[in-house]
């Protein structure tokens, strides 16, 4: 018998997880470390359920944007390093309180954080510095590494965690060579640091598409972000989804051509015959963009693909269900085996980190094995 679920959840699946964080893994030396990334809400995952279960599967650092992220996870027990990405302008003082790991993509930004150390007497406070190698959205460039290097001895409050740099196609071979020019222009800068710190610094370049396609540049340690959400650059087949989107059926009505149209601005046309038509309670306002109305997308319903049939409203949306064998209180998933949020960011021509992070917090993230 099905269980009823009572309102739309984001089901989330440790065995899917642990599958996924496996494949990684496996690419990986056995000292390298892996940083998993669960940023915005864990790219809409879930921060704090998800972390506990990365903590379990044996990940050693966690990576977010911003530090009101890392404060979240302190505060739901998390007990690995987090590093903050984006650690803002005016964070540092809660940045310290919490024991979070900045990353510092300028100087500015550091003389800011030693002037919070020198407050309240701390020294050698891990840090993370940022490298612009191509991507040139946060970081220094290698022109401004001599002043990044009187800084730092000059700077007893600062200590050097680790030296990073993000790489901007990895998962498209048509940019290759650049990425290599990346890789190759991170190791000379981030040597040419290593040459005034009295210890050895983690180093990290690779994200997931270059776990899977740069192997050999590893280093120290590597960061995991859509991969370890089901995501491949290279072989989708091995991957298992990290959630599900799941909703009930509320209602369902048959309809026939005097009835005329479903939804707002009337765009759900009936045509002939009887059709039987689900609404059910997701909508825009959960992650439902607009796009995938009016047929354009189809969710599954007792193992068959049914499509929307007009507008997507704010809080429903309505199916044609027309064959199917359904009733009110089924389960509907919009995202998981059938369809994938893949699949759903083809039809909005996007990507599926934006489909994942759409869904607000509102939709309960429920752990279902």
């Amino acid at each position: 018998m099905q269980k009823i679920i009572p309102h739309a959840q984001l089901e989330l699946s440790q065995s899917g997880m642990l599958n996924n964080y496996r494949y990684f893994r496996s690419k990986l030396n056995n000292q390298t470390k892996l940083l998993v990334l669960v940023k915005a809400n864990s790219y809409g995952h879930g921060a704090v359920e998800f972390a506990h279960s990365l903590e379990k599967a044996g990940a050693d650092y966690l990576g977010v944007a911003f530090p009101i992220e890392g404060i979240e996870l302190k505060k739901g027990g998390i007990k690995l390093p987090i590093l903050v990405l984006t650690s803002g302008v005016e964070s540092y003082p809660e940045i310290i309180e919490y024991g979070l790991e900045p990353g510092m993509p300028n100087i500015e930004s550091l003389i800011r954080l030693r002037d919070e150390l020198r407050k309240v007497g701390k020294t050698s406070y891990p840090v993370h510095i940022k490298l612009d190698t191509g991507m040139h959205r946060l970081g220094f460039m290698e022109h401004e590494l001599p002043a990044l290097k009187t800084f730092l001895q000059e700077s007893p409050e600062i200590f050097v965690k680790s030296i990073y740099s993000h790489l901007a196609a990895s998962d498209d071979p048509q940019h290759d060579d650049f990425t290599l020019g990346q890789i190759a222009l991170y190791e000379k800068m981030s040597s040419d640091l290593m040459t005034i710190l009295r210890e050895k610094p983690i180093r990290h370049i690779l994200n997931s598409a270059g776990i899977e396609r740069f192997t050999q540049y590893q280093y120290d340690m590597v960061r995991l972000g859509i991969g370890i959400y089901g995501i491949s650059a290279v072989n989708q087949s091995v991957m298992k989804p990290s959630a599900y989107f799941r909703c009930p059926i509320l209602q369902i009505k048959e309809l026939g051509p005097d009835d005329g149209t479903v939804g707002y601005g009337r765009h759900g046309k009936l045509g002939p015959g009887i059709k039987r038509i689900a609404t059910i309670c997701v909508g825009y306002a959960d992650g439902i963009n607009r796009h995938l109305g009016r047929g354009n997308a189809s969710f599954e319903v007792n193992g068959q693909l049914a499509p929307t049939i007009g507008n997507i409203c704010m809080d429903m949306c309505m199916l044609d269900i027309t064959g199917i064998d359904a009733k009110v209180g089924d389960t509907v998933t919009i995202f998981g085996d059938k369809p994938t949020a893949t699949d759903l960011a083809g039809i909005l021509d996007t990507i599926p980190y934006e489909i994942f992070t759409s869904i607000p917090k509102r939709v309960k993230r429920v752990i279902v094995d």
